[in-house]
């Protein structure tokens, strides 16, 4: 994922809710995620912000995973797209 996409990706879970589409390390399965890291969302849900700053120069990010209810990570090279929001899987 090219620099300014993880910045517009970063950018946009510390403002709201995205919905990350990635395939799992080891299983490929692919995983459906919504997720934050905008501390309002976090506090409205009881939760303690963990993730301070991120350097755009990692491999992978950390959020919260909101149908999960806890913390999660994903990598960024097995990011196959996001959304804005916490978009529905089903039609």
């Amino acid at each position: 994922m090219e620099v300014s996409e993880k910045a517009t990706l970063l950018n946009a879970l510390k403002e709201g809710v995205v919905t990350v589409t990635f395939k799992k390390i080891g299983t490929d399965e692919i995983r459906i995620m919504p997720c934050t890291i905008n501390e309002q969302t976090l506090a409205d849900a009881g939760v303690k912000p963990m993730v301070k700053d991120i350097d755009l120069d990692t491999e992978h990010f950390a959020a919260w995973a909101i149908d999960k209810e806890a913390w999660r990570s994903f990598r960024l090279d097995t990011v196959v797209g996001w959304a804005l929001g916490n978009v529905s899987t089903t039609a």
